[in-house]
Order: C-alpha cells, then sequence, then structure tokens
C-alpha cells in the first residue's frame, strides 16, 4: 500500500494525476495531440508541471493503458 505524506497535496499525487489524464481521455474518445492534453493538465491546477504530467504518462504507460499514433495519445481498447 502507497501511503502519502500528511502533509502532502493529494491532488498532486502521481496516481490522482494518472486518473485525471485517463478521464480526459475516455472523455474524448478519439486521439488527442499530447501537446494539447498536455496545455489542458496544465490549466487543472496552478501548481502542475510539465515533468508531472510526463510521470504520469510513464505511470500509465508502465500498466499499458495508453497508446501513441502519429503523435496522438489514446486509450488502448477504445
Amino acid at each position: 500500500m502507497i501511503l502519502a505524506h500528511p502533509e502532502s497535496d493529494l491532488s498532486l499525487n502521481l496516481m490522482v494525476l494518472g486518473a485525471d489524464i485517463l478521464k480526459r481521455l475516455q472523455k474524448e474518445k478519439k486521439p488527442i495531440l499530447l501537446e494539447n492534453l498536455l496545455e489542458i493538465f496544465l490549466k487543472v491546477h496552478a501548481k502542475r508541471t510539465p515533468e508531472m504530467f510526463y510521470n504520469a504518462l510513464t505511470f500509465l504507460f508502465c500498466f499499458d493503458l495508453l497508446e501513441i499514433k502519429d503523435y496522438k495519445l489514446l486509450l488502448k481498447g477504445v
């Protein structure tokens, strides 16, 4: 079990960030440009950074949930 630090902001947790990306991709229902997804990701919370975005993508790729086609990101199996 992963325990977060008691004073940490859970909205910036890696798993929460990954879940936000998955929700956005499910909502789109079509491939989305990586840069556009990054822009949307950064607008949600002022403390989010591009590094957090790429770490969350790496996390999701580790579980084989994402696919890239022509610089566009989509959920696998959609």
